[in-house]
């Protein structure tokens, strides 16, 4: 297995950033097209539990975009060979003083691109 092939990681960094970017600016559209468009798709929340793309698509065109903004830190972007990845960061707002979120992804490589097949986001207080 190989893990973190240069090129490959390069893709998922990239991948990773459109999403950071399509979140802050409440792009319901991109960030649904980035998840892979299957029943098997799971994404759990802060407050929300998804079950398939239809769900998860649901979710983000009625959310709102009040309290979004957010810095994220320590983020780890591991390949393992050239169709799988995890991409875990934390992340901070200041709608949440005291807490510290945390996200975790898994993109799988499709003939149409990267796509995350599984996400969580939970919240804990921030012991730092």
């Amino acid at each position: 297995m190989d893990v973190n092939l240069p090129e490959v990681k390069a893709e998922v960094e990239a991948a990773f950033a459109r999403y950071e970017a399509a979140l802050m600016a409440n792009d319901a559209e991109a960030l649904q097209s980035m998840f892979w468009n299957s029943s098997h798709t799971i994404r759990y929340g802060i407050g929300e539990i998804l079950h398939g793309w239809e769900e998860i698509g649901a979710f983000r065109f009625a959310r709102s975009p009040v309290g979004l903004a957010r810095v994220i830190s320590r983020t780890v972007i591991t390949t393992f060979g050239r169709d799988f990845a995890t991409a875990s960061t934390l992340f901070h707002r200041d709608t949440m003083p005291g807490r510290i979120g945390r996200q975790q992804q898994t993109w799988a490589r499709f003939d149409d691109g990267w796509r995350i097949v599984a996400a969580h986001v939970s919240v804990i207080s921030d012991a730092a």
